[in-house]
């Protein structure tokens, strides 16, 4: 009996620490952007950014099998919502892995930050709490290592830089 209940106990656990429960921020955008207060940092939970008009992409991936269909926020209505006016986004996973992506890439049809695929939450176990997705299939550019290394899973954090 004391054996389930370690194997039930650290199942749990496993599953609490993969799943982004209300209110806890899993996203922090910061650097040059417009905020209410002198910190120059905006914070979402999942509610605060399911909020934001959503944006689908439905594509192929070099990470997944077959067509996705990704849903999340347009980095585009993002930027604009937080104030920002150019520059470049530093991008930074939770092992703090970074890429920059420059501000212009933020365009209608472009990449989304996505929070859920194929209709369920990302979790950390599969790339998220949020994925940087590009439209791969809907643009050729989109289609090399270029925009590939700026597609970031496991995104927690963006600062905007000069």
């Amino acid at each position: 009996m004391n054996r389930i209940f370690r194997v039930i106990s650290t199942i749990l656990a496993i599953s609490a620490a993969n799943v982004a429960f209300a209110g806890d921020v899993i996203l922090t955008v910061s650097g040059k952007v417009t905020t209410s207060t002198d910190s120059n940092l905006w914070e979402f939970d999942r509610a605060a950014l399911e909020a934001l008009p959503t944006s689908m992409i439905r594509t192929t991936t070099i990470w997944t099998d077959g067509p996705q269909v990704f849903e999340g926020v347009s980095l585009a209505v993002l930027l604009d919502h937080v104030g920002v006016e150019g520059g470049t986004i530093l991008a930074v996973a939770l092992n703090d892995y970074a890429v920059k992506i420059p501000t212009t890439d933020a365009i209608e049809d472009g990449p989304i930050i996505a929070y859920q695929r194929n209709d369920a939450p990302l979790s950390v176990r599969d790339r998220g709490p949020l994925w940087i997705i590009y439209p791969f299939d809907d643009n050729e550019i989109y289609r090399s290592e270029e925009y590939y290394s700026r597609s970031i899973w496991q995104l927690d954090r963006i600062v905007i830089e000069d």
